[in-house]
Parts: C-alpha cells; sequence; structure tokens
C-alpha cells in the first residue's frame, strides 16, 4: 500500500510511497557524487573540510528522517534523537577547531 502524506487510523501520517523513498536515494547518490567532485575543485581548498561535513551531515540527516523512520515516528523520538546528535556534533567540532586541525580562515 503507498500512501504519501496520507492519515492513517487514529489520525497518524502513513509512511511514505515507494517513489519517495528512490527519490530520496537518488539525492543521496547526487550528494554522494558532488563530494567526491568538490575534493578535486582547488579553488575549494580552503572551505574543503567544512563543506564535505555539512554534506556529508545532509546525507544523515535525510538516511535517519527517511530511512530510519524518524519522519513518521512521534516528535519527542526525533527529539531525543536529534538533540544530542546536535551536542555531539557540537562538542566534535568545536574540539578539533581547538585543536587546530580544522582552521578554515587560518590564524
Amino acid at each position: 500500500m503507498s500512501v504519501h502524506g496520507a492519515h492513517g487510523p487514529g489520525g497518524e501520517r502513513g509512511h511514505a510511497s515507494v517513489r519517495t523513498y528512490i527519490t530520496v536515494a537518488v539525492i543521496l547518490a547526487i550528494v554522494t557524487a558532488l563530494e567526491f567532485g568538490v575534493i578535486y575543485i582547488r579553488q575549494l581548498t580552503p572551505i574543503l573540510v567544512p563543506l564535505l561535513l555539512v554534506m556529508s551531515a545532509a546525507k544523515f540527516a535525510l538516511v535517519a528522517l527517511f530511512f530510519m523512520h524518524l519522519r513518521y515516528d512521534a516528535r519527542t523520538l526525533s527529539t531525543l534523537f536529534v538533540g544530542p546528535l546536535v551536542i555531539a556534533a557540537a562538542l566534535g567540532i568545536s574540539l578539533i577547531t581547538m585543536a587546530g586541525a580544522f582552521l578554515v580562515f587560518g590564524r
């Protein structure tokens, strides 16, 4: 049964259609190709690491929302998953920055 945004019994939203999952998979493939492509563009060298981090975070978000079905779970469960993830990412980026391995603009 393919329901795209339809409401099921009890008012909850149904899962996405097969077409939606294929669209997300195509977007993931395109972003992956872009990740490989930006490595070879020398003008992007100063912002390469942040650019790759943003693209990989976008891919993670798509995978978590659609293929792990977080988009269709209760908002509380999504918050419990995303909240600590944001804190861990901020902590990781701050630690990398303090060590000097993540300098975008230099010192």
